[in-house]
């Protein structure tokens, strides 16, 4: 029997919007299990809650099948056509950005009194700014991520150690995570980069130079979680592939991989100055499968790999997450003052809720221990403030009022920051 993955986190949030008169858009990368969410989880809860099947109405965009209705003049008349009643219908649309004037026709079915829309899409530029402005409010997003840790460990047979190797090798998308052996998760992760990422930025950004790109890609995997801006990207271009290469031409490509969200940006933000600093950034991977594959499973630091996957856990319980800057003044030699930049791993904050945390794979030392704090006692609020590591046995406060975690509680509880 197929093992089922509980997207229980997601499904709530589709449970939560329902019949509230709005669009709601499921986003995400590509094989994050938008589909299997929208067309299998939730339709079950629609049977099971009592909505007759001839009222919950599907359409996968992306099955050649299909590619007539990609056609508004075509699927409109016939979405309309399947309404029969003043009954509630359901309308569950998958890969929606592949559906001309897409905006207008769900937009449509929206102002039916009877029609509820759902819509998956993997594409951000055509759909996160749609939201915003040409639903004209009317649209609500959801966004998905791959398998976070505690959903992956529902599925891994063994330990939370072993499992946490696992997943910061091969990711959290489902069907490798489902995948056997080795070799098959490593086949379908360079298949997927191949055949489904890259070909989809290519061909919807007519790209011509894809090994540029590709290049890009290499560097950026190379480097997660370091400052970097697209100047430095080029004269990385210049010196290691002898290209010519402009930072405008870096800069589109970068939007481009987080259209597709592949990768997402953290930008700098200065903590005394309350301000954003424009550059330089930090990039993040999606899926830290997808990030090995692309340097095949080198550089591994395990140390890099945490702290992505703390930022993709943040972002997925739904905080902006920033990486912070401290600029202080000490005493140097002779006593002339000099200035420091500090630097706080992540600042994340959703409504009124807002934490600093700092991410270090193993203490050790008191040495070690010292430094990862340092930054967190020159900051003058009462924010909490959280060291997450893999070596602290359970969570404690320390004599500074520093929240001590292991990042093991720290995936596997939605509200392990609440302690």
């Amino acid at each position: 029997m197929d093992k089922e993955i509980a997207r229980d986190y997601y499904l709530e949030q589709l449970i939560k919007r329902k019949d509230n008169g709005l669009i709601k858009i499921v986003t995400g990368i590509r094989r994050c299990g938008k589909s299997y969410l929208l067309r299998t989880i939730f339709k079950n809860h629609l049977i099971e809650s009592g909505v007759d099947e001839d009222h919950i109405i599907e359409m996968a965009f992306d099955l050649f099948d299909n590619i007539e209705y990609r056609d508004p003049k075509v699927f409109y008349p016939w979405a309309k056509g399947r309404l029969k009643d003043e009954d509630k219908y359901y309308f569950l649309l998958d890969e929606i950005q592949l559906l001309d004037e897409f905006v207008s026709v769900l937009n449509g079915l929206a102002d039916k009194k009877n029609c509820d829309v759902f819509v998956t899409g993997s594409n951000a530029r055509f759909l996160s700014k749609d939201i915003a402005t040409e639903f004209g409010g009317r649209g609500d997003e959801i966004r998905m991520y791959p398998l976070c840790f505690s959903e992956f460990m529902t599925v891994f047979e063994g330990n939370r150690y072993d499992g946490f190797n696992e997943y910061i090798t091969y990711g959290g998308i489902p069907l490798v995570v489902l995948a056997e052996t080795e070799d098959q998760k490593i086949a379908l992760l360079d298949n997927l980069f191949k055949e489904t990422y890259i070909n989809d930025i290519v061909r919807r950004n007519k790209i011509r130079n894809v090994g540029e790109m590709e290049a890009l890609l290499d560097i950026l995997s190379s480097s997660i979680g370091a400052l970097t801006n697209p100047n430095k990207l080029q004269k990385t271009f210049k010196s290691v592939n002898k290209s010519k290469i402009t930072a405008t031409t870096i800069t589109k490509y970068i939007e481009y991989l987080e259209d597709a969200f592949l990768i997402e940006e953290a930008v700098r933000y200065d903590i005394k100055g309350k301000s954003y600093i424009g550059t330089p950034l930090k990039y993040y991977y999606m899926d830290m499968g997808l990030r090995n594959s692309r340097i095949n499973y080198r550089q591994m630091e395990v140390t890099h790999s945490m702290e992505n996957v703390i930022y993709n856990e943040l972002r997925k319980r739904g905080f902006s997450v920033d990486v912070g800057n401290l600029t202080i003044v000490e005493n140097g030699k002779e006593g002339k003052p000099v200035k420091k930049h500090l630097e706080v791993d992540f600042i994340c904050k959703k409504g009124s809720k807002k934490y600093y945390i700092q991410s270090a794979y193993i203490l050790g030392t008191t040495e070690k221990v010292k430094q990862e704090i340092r930054p967190f006692l020159k900051i003058n609020d009462s924010f909490k403030k959280i060291l997450i590591t893999s070596d602290t046995p359970k969570p404690f406060y320390n004599e500074e009022g520093i929240l001590m975690m292991n990042v093991y509680d720290f995936l596997m509880a939605e509200d392990s920051l609440e302690l």
